[in-house]
Formats: structure tokens, sequence, C-alpha cells
């Protein structure tokens, strides 16, 4: 199996493209993110077991009706597909490249990349993907700013709260100039991060957060996308993070590299709605008829 995705990569390398879908899709949503397990062996340099395994899901979606409110028309999404592996980020980005292709990214009216703004993911997106926007999804910037509520104004007070509210509201409105300047203002109010600062310290966590959010104004107008009919939030991929994670991420599980990868790509597998397992399965020898 693991041998067979290889093998689709290096075709599509030689100009070989996967079978794209009878039916171009109105709109095709690529998400990433990034999931957990053990190796066996300990890294060098930060003597622990722990990696990161990649995961892709590649999603069609029926798109919204523009409006907000209670009755209006959300974007539903209809077919997911996924993909995970414990390599690099540039084989994944091949990968994640064919599987998209398969899934019809040529065809589609509209394609969009969702992710929470992660080191390796805006990268990936841009090397591998012409997309329409790539959108730090909600919750992701949502919480950056709450991080930046209590950094300013303590955990569960009253001003970290009114503090919130009233910028995450900016932030709902697309209004990333008053949010950056929101916090930088507070960034200021207590002053330069210091050399001994732990990465936690309110001074260090503002700092960041200026240029997490001066970063990512550009995707980040939320409006626009509603308007549009997109969606904003990356439940779809979460999910398939919990569920690789539930397979590979035990306290006591310690993974070869090959063990891993295999495992990987048998949830992922298991868990795409285009019934591949079950194909699968009915074509290997010891099943077939």
């Amino acid at each position: 199996m693991v041998r067979k995705r290889d093998g689709e990569v290096l075709a599509y390398d030689q100009g070989q493209r996967p079978a794209c879908p009878a039916n171009e899709p109105q709109l095709l949503v690529v998400g990433l993110d990034g999931g957990r397990y053990q190796g066996r062996e300990k890294d060098e340099q930060t003597q622990s077991r722990w990696r990161e395994d990649k995961v892709l899901n590649v999603t069609t979606y029926l798109p919204g009706d523009g409006c907000d409110g209670p009755d209006a028309a959300k974007p539903r999404p209809l077919v997911s597909t996924y993909l995970a592996t414990a390599r690099d980020a540039h084989a994944f980005g091949k990968m994640a490249r064919v599987e998209a292709e398969r899934r019809g990214l040529r065809q589609a009216e509209v394609v969009i990349g969702m992710g929470d703004g992660g080191n390796w993911i805006d990268p990936l997106l841009e090397r591998e993907f012409r997309l329409a926007a790539r959108i730090i999804d909600w919750c992701h910037a949502s919480e950056h700013l709450w991080d930046c509520a209590k950094a300013a104004h303590g955990a569960d007070t009253p001003q970290a709260a009114m503090w919130g509210e009233r910028v995450e509201a900016l932030l709902w409105d697309g209004r990333l100039a008053q949010v950056i300047a929101a916090i930088a203002a507070e960034s200021q109010r207590l002053g330069e991060p210091l050399a001994d600062d732990p990465p936690q310290h309110p001074r260090r966590v503002l700092k960041q957060n200026i240029g997490y959010f001066t970063r990512h104004q550009g995707h980040m107008n939320y409006p626009e996308y509603r308007r549009k009919g997109w969606p904003i939030g990356s439940g779809v991929t979460e999910a398939a993070v919990k569920q690789c994670n539930k397979r590979v991420k035990g306290t006591e599980q310690f993974w070869t590299e090959n063990g891993v990868e295999t495992i990987l790509a048998l949830r992922v597998m298991w868990i795409s709605q285009d019934q591949r397992w079950e194909r699968y399965w009915a074509n290997r020898p010891a099943y077939v008829n």
C-alpha cells in the first residue's frame, strides 16, 4: 500500500496524473495539520521519542449562501479523503498534490487551503497548490487572540473576558489592523520581552502574536470568506488528526519508521469516504472470488 502510494508520486513526477472525478467539484478544500507519535529511538538533539506525523484532508463542499445568522445555509462538506505520513514536509507535499489531483484539483471551480499557519503548512500550500485563498482557520486564530487576552489581563479575569470579546469581534469583522493595534498596545504596556522570559511569559506571548497576526492578516478575511459561502473552520482536518492519533499516539507505543508509515496509510484509507478501503480489500488476492 505504501509502495503503491509512493509509486503514484513517482509516476506524477514523470508526468502521469491520476484519474480525476467525472464531475468537477464546485468547492474543494485542502486541509493540513500535524499529529503525534513516538518513535523507538530518541532524537539525538531533543532526546525525545515524540515525532510529528502530517495529515491531509481533501474535502468537496457545497458552498453556503453567503449569509450570516441562524437561518443561513452554511457550507456543507460532501466527501472527504485523507492522507497521512511520518515523512518530511517535502515528501508530504508531493503526496498531497497527487491526492488533490485525484479529487479534482484541476477541475474544481474554487480551491482553498485551510490550516493553522504552522511553520511547514503555508510553504507547502504555496509550493504545491494554486489557491483562491489560504485561510487560517477561525478556531486557531481565535485561540491566539484569547492567549493574548490572558497574557495581558490574567486568566479568567473580567478584564481578559472584556478585552477578548471586543477584539474577537474585530477579528470576525475582518478588522485586522485594529486587532494588531490592540495587541501591540498591550505589548507596549507590558514592555519588550526580557532575555530570561520563558516562552509562555505574557510579554513573549504578546510579542509573538503581533508577528502571527501581521504575518497572516491576508489569510484572515473572514467576512469575505463567509460572503462567498466558504468554510472558515478546520473541523474536518482536526477530526482526521484525532483518528490518526487514536491509532498511533499511545504512551506505550513505540514505532519504527516503516511500521508507523504502514499503519497511518491503513488508517487514512479506513476513514476516507470514497470506498477506497472496501476496494482495497476486495482486490487483495486472498479476497478475490
